[in-house]
């Protein structure tokens, strides 16, 4: 008579808690490739998102180098992008802004427990591209002769991060739909810039990182719908009352009223967006 134990598959990596150990790591390099592989092990089946685990918060969230130097905005100096040292701090500047997003996307993966798993897959697949998007401008930057800490940069993404901890429909209703959601604004002026001073390369990657932050806005702008009508709240009202509550900031002019219709915004937003823009005629 055969003996021999029962074969039982062996169970799959927590993804969740390898997206806590990605963010834990300082490296930016490990940590980016970390990500990605793990999207991949969740496409694959290796890992898998559990949403009812608990995880404890560590201390010192999130895992970063020493440098960049990290002070506040007004003391960032602008530089002009007709010189390859101003386009190096440019390039500093968004691969800053791609690294903090590598750690909001993962911190949304561990920190909301009991969400639907598509929330969790989603978000790391945001985190992947993220980080596909901070390998592009690192090794852009280096061809300047520059690398990631180089230049001094200030944390107002992950400050948001912190305040919207215990919260995750102000966590969807105020980082992809607002900070990140100004991406897509900036994005064609920054980028005519750079195709102005002939820098067509570093212009070829403000294409690829507007094309997936339309994404990225829309799966927050999903969710933050989602999350609303679980709790039979009126979006429009919830949003402006979550701005005010955590205090946003105040959103600007000019919009890119195209990219933030593919982003999910809907049209009475984007009417209330061209009555603070002075400069678009209407929203379409």
């Amino acid at each position: 008579m055969n003996s021999a134990a029962p074969f039982t598959a062996p169970a799959a990596i927590c993804a969740r808690s390898e997206a806590l150990a990605a963010l834990c790591q300082r490296d930016p390099l490990t940590k980016a490739a970390a990500v990605r592989a793990l999207y991949e092990a969740v496409l694959d089946g290796r890992a898998a998102c559990l949403p009812a685990t608990a995880l404890d918060e560590p201390p010192g969230l999130p895992g970063r180098p020493v440098r960049p130097e990290l002070v506040e905005p007004r003391k960032l100096g602008r530089r002009s992008m007709q010189s390859p040292e101003g386009r190096a701090v440019l390039l500093h500047a968004l691969a800053h802004i791609e690294f903090n997003a590598i750690n909001l996307a993962l911190d949304a993966v561990w920190r909301f427990a009991n969400m639907p798993v598509v929330f969790y897959t989603d978000w790391l697949k945001v985190a992947a591209e993220e980080a596909h998007h901070f390998s592009l401008l690192i090794a852009r930057l280096a061809e300047f002769g520059h690398a990631y800490g180089d230049f001094p940069a200030h944390d107002g993404l992950w400050d948001m991060c912190e305040r919207t901890r215990g919260d995750v429909l102000a966590r969807m209703a105020l980082v992809p739909r607002t900070l990140e959601a100004r991406g897509l604004d900036a994005s064609p002026p920054i980028r005519a810039r750079l195709q102005q001073a002939g820098d067509h390369a570093s212009a070829a990657i403000l294409d690829v990182i507007l094309r997936d932050e339309i994404g990225h806005v829309l799966i927050g702008n999903r969710w933050f719908r989602h999350l609303c009508e679980e709790g039979a709240l009126d979006p429009h009202t919830t949003y402006t009352r979550l701005a005010d509550q955590y205090h946003a900031p105040k959103l600007r002019g000019p919009f890119n009223f195209e990219a933030r219709r593919d982003a999910g915004f809907d049209e009475a937003e984007l009417a209330a967006l061209a009555g603070l823009d002075a400069s678009a005629p209407a929203a379409n």
